[in-house]
């Protein structure tokens, strides 16, 4: 991983554990391993298992291993297994060892026999709606199988026809022989095969049972030496039949430990949600910018680098909450800030005509490429008699604190000269269509001899040289702060942002021609934007990543959002 990371003082609840059970010889080293199912692709909730699972291995010296629980071929595709692999190296992470759970499915099946032959497995007949019924309620304890007193004899030879092929899909299953009235639900004869015929991704037809994810799981883990089964909350109420697993089978039994999910305000990252919106076109696939993928991250133009240390500040913890979003996109503005470059780009444009300017004169301005890296130096941006600026900096008629160009008032260009506004042009309407200004010759920035003091400073373009650019103004996909809670009647497809995406054109300065497909940019006074791959010899498309400052918060403090 990376040496650069943050380093905290603190350690948290999984760290002292982690520790402990090292001292004690329990674990000789920690073992980790991240294991998504490859029926999606993975968002902003993945990143935080991903920073943790990798990052304990790596403070430990020890190994983690990236494991696709692949149980399920319904819904499982190659191009998934291929975007969590990318998405994974993106945020700066590589695994020892790549695994599936589908490379154990011999293996998984012998100790399934060895579990029916010790009595502690049998073949059911109840249908998955009668199972639910058996199984009773979190107040009422469930009732035994008709079926659960098969033996062992004939139990075997009913799953090895199972296997065969011999019955029709959900026929029969094989379950955990445990306790009915468990007052844990997951303990009540989970089921650990179902009878599925379906093309496996890796597999393909050679098996007609699939295992559990409950069953595949703790089995993996012991297979791999994994130490530490770091899973979400979810997971505690799974963690004794994981347990009761290793022990039945006497094998290597890692220690499971649960944390909380990185919930995020005005998110829905549920992968059946997400999937929604990608196959009814909300959305322009897995990896549009408005979602909250790690690849839609990625073309949003936010950096790996960010997302750790969001990661990082929002830490580990034993219960539940949601984090707001505001915290993610404090942690891309404050990274960006620090690297990316300075462009001067005009999104709603007015002409700006400076008289007294020599006919045909074009001179070349310095500008700061950025102030927090110096040696980043300086880009010569061509200066010419006929500017574009941005029609929100001009006002004919203005308060006294608008500091910004007005009629009769002057403001410093950026990297250029003061300017002072004598007139304006407007059309038949009554709009104003140029506005019309002298330069001082003597207030070069860099050089100015004047001594002229303006409260002002503006950015702008030559017309002459702009770069014309598509600009996609992404927003937050969602208007409320719990999308879809029932609260207030309304689905997530009910709360969705009309005006998540406006496209623009603006105009830039040449130097915006000179950065490739995913490289960060300032446009300086608005925002943060990146270099799409729709972007083409012909035409430059640039994503917005999120505004210099939080606007969302100011609307919601003046009630302008929903």
């Amino acid at each position: 991983m990376n040496d650069n990371e943050p380093k905290r003082e603190n350690k948290n609840f999984i760290e002292q554990a982690i520790e402990a059970d090292l001292k004690e010889g329990r674990f000789q080293n920690v073992n980790t391993r991240f294991p998504p199912e490859p029926n999606g692709y993975l968002h902003i909730g993945h990143a935080k298992s991903i920073c943790l699972n990798f990052g304990l291995a790596k403070s430990h010296g020890g190994k983690c291993n990236l494991r696709f629980d692949d149980t399920n071929p319904v819904k499982e595709d190659n191009e998934y297994v291929e975007a969590i692999k990318q998405d994974i190296k993106w945020l700066g992470f590589d695994w020892d060892a790549l695994h599936y759970a589908s490379d154990y499915f011999d293996q998984l099946y012998l100790w399934a026999e060895k579990l029916i032959a010790s009595g502690d497995a049998y073949v059911c007949d109840l249908s998955a709606e009668e199972m639910r019924e058996y199984r009773g309620t979190l107040t009422e304890p469930g009732k035994n199988s008709p079926f659960r007193d098969r033996t062992p004899e004939e139990n075997l030879e009913l799953f090895r026809g199972m296997k065969a092929g011999d019955f029709p899909d959900g026929a029969k299953s094989l379950r955990a022989k445990i306790d009915m009235s468990s007052p844990n639900m997951n303990m009540r004869d989970p089921v650990m095969y179902r009878i599925l015929r379906a093309n496996h991704h890796r597999t393909g037809d050679t098996w007609c049972i699939y295992p559990t994810y409950d069953w595949t799981h703790g089995q993996s883990d012991s297979i791999e030496n994994i130490s530490f089964s770091i899973c979400t909350l979810e997971f505690e109420n799974h963690r004794p039949l994981y347990n009761w697993f290793c022990e039945k089978l006497n094998i290597h039994h890692p220690r499971q430990m649960e944390f909380a999910k990185l919930k995020l305000s005005s998110l829905l990252v549920g992968k059946r949600f997400m999937l929604r919106l990608v196959k009814e076109g909300y959305v322009n696939g897995w990896d549009d910018p408005r979602m909250p993928t790690l690849s839609g991250y990625r073309r949003r133009g936010y950096t790996p680098e960010s997302i750790r240390n969001f990661c990082a500040d929002v830490g580990v913890a034993k219960f539940n909450s949601t984090i707001d979003i505001i915290r993610l996109e404090n942690s891309v503005r404050e990274h960006l800030n620090k690297i990316a470059p300075r462009r001067m780009v005009v999104l709603n444009p007015v002409r700006l005509t400076i008289t007294n300017w020599p006919e045909g004169q074009v001179e070349y301005t310095e500008a700061i490429n950025n102030p927090e890296r110096p040696e980043d130096g300086r880009r010569n941006v061509p200066f010419s008699g006929t500017l574009l600026i941005d029609r929100d900096d001009f006002k004919e008629e203005a308060p006294r604190k608008f500091f910004r160009l007005k009629k009769g008032g002057a403001v410093r260009l950026r990297a250029g000269y003061i300017i002072d506004c004598h007139d304006v042009v407007k059309d038949a309407d009554g709009n104003i269509t140029e506005i019309l200004c002298t330069y001082d010759p003597e207030t070069r920035s860099g050089s100015d001899t004047s001594g002229r003091k303006v409260k002002g400073t503006i950015h702008w373009v030559s017309e002459e040289h702009a770069e014309k650019v598509e600009v996609r103004l992404y927003d937050r996909l969602f208007t409320t702060e719990n999308p879809g809670s029932s609260e207030d009647g309304k689905s997530y497809i009910d709360c969705l942002n009309p005006e998540s995406l406006s496209t623009v054109t603006g105009y830039a300065e040449p130097e915006i021609r000179n950065h490739a497909v995913g490289e960060q940019v300032q446009y300086e006074r608005i925002g943060y934007f990146v270099v799409d791959q729709d972007t083409t010899d012909e035409k430059i498309v640039m994503n917005r990543i999120v505004p210099l400052r939080d606007t969302w918060g100011k609307m919601e403090a003046k009630g302008t959002t929903n």
